[in-house]
């Protein structure tokens, strides 16, 4: 078991820093955000930004994968605007390109992204514009990790079928696992979820939460039996598992230090229980 922790957890630090606390914690990667402040993909002289951020990622022993939640990257009135269902998605789009960009400059093991809230009717341009990111990422020999959303047109694990199904099955095009997610609104357990795609995981969140309340919260505060779930990721999955926990910076140091410690007794008493 690899354990990750998010960025986007950690936006009141510079990322070298953030970086340097995680790795200093034990953790075996990190789950990157482009954003403003963190490897922004919109900055000048992208290349050498990214190799350095290559550079510190080997020194410290993190793997990486490239996430793509900015709030205000595109749009500093409109949280994550455009998304793949606006009228004119290119800032969605181009920002996807260049996170796949990173993503294999970095050798991500995936880069990960979603749909937007758009209504039903816009499924076919959600099709469209995710067989292009596809096609791209395809290109560039880098794995894509699509992420089921609450209250987004792609809002759960059967929505994500239909999707790969419309794309047809692309062999680069795999499911990013919120954990939490699975708790808040899939009728499997969440345990059961990660056994039900286990054959395209290639990417997963991980946090706690309450049945039917879209809300990140720490360990322990939620309603998720975690040993099972490490135990089934334990035996389906080899990559990394990000804590994701978006809305507490201001405390990160301490709260990645108590995840960590959380999420390694969850995985010895799923040990001791199997």
């Amino acid at each position: 078991m690899r354990f990750g922790y998010g960025t986007n957890g950690f936006t009141n630090h510079r990322l070298s820093e953030a970086f340097a606390v995680i790795a200093d914690l034990g953790y075996d990667g990190v789950a990157l955000t482009l954003d403003t402040n963190h490897l922004d993909p919109f900055g000048h002289d992208l290349a050498r930004r990214t190799a350095e951020v290559a550079a510190e990622l080997s020194r410290r022993n993190l793997a990486v994968v490239i996430e793509t939640g900015a709030r205000y990257l595109l749009d500093p009135w409109r949280k994550h605007s455009p998304t793949l269902m606006d009228d004119d998605p290119e800032k969605r789009l181009e920002y996807l390109r260049r996170a796949v960009r990173v993503g294999a400059d970095l050798g991500a093991e995936a880069v990960s992204f979603w749909a937007g809230i758009g209504a039903p009717e816009r499924w076919e341009r959600l099709v469209d514009g995710t067989r292009q990111i596809v096609d791209f990422a395809a290109a560039n020999q880098v794995t894509l990790g699509f992420e089921p959303e609450p209250g987004m047109l792609v809002n759960d694990i059967a929505d994500w079928r239909r999707l790969y199904d419309d794309l047809q099955k692309p062999a680069n095009f795999g499911i990013t696992l919120d954990i939490g997610h699975c708790r808040c609104l899939e009728d499997l357990s969440v345990a059961n979820c990660v056994m039900a795609v286990a054959d395209h995981l290639v990417n997963v969140q991980i946090d706690d939460m309450r049945r039917g309340v879209h809300e990140h919260l720490e360990f322990g505060a939620g309603e998720i039996d975690f040993p099972p779930v490490l135990a089934a990721l334990e035996a389906n999955y080899h990559g990394l598992v990000s804590v994701e926990l978006p809305r507490h910076s201001h405390a990160a140091p301490t709260i990645a230090a108590q995840s960590l410690d959380f999420l390694r007794n969850a995985a010895k008493e799923a040990g001791d229980r199997g």
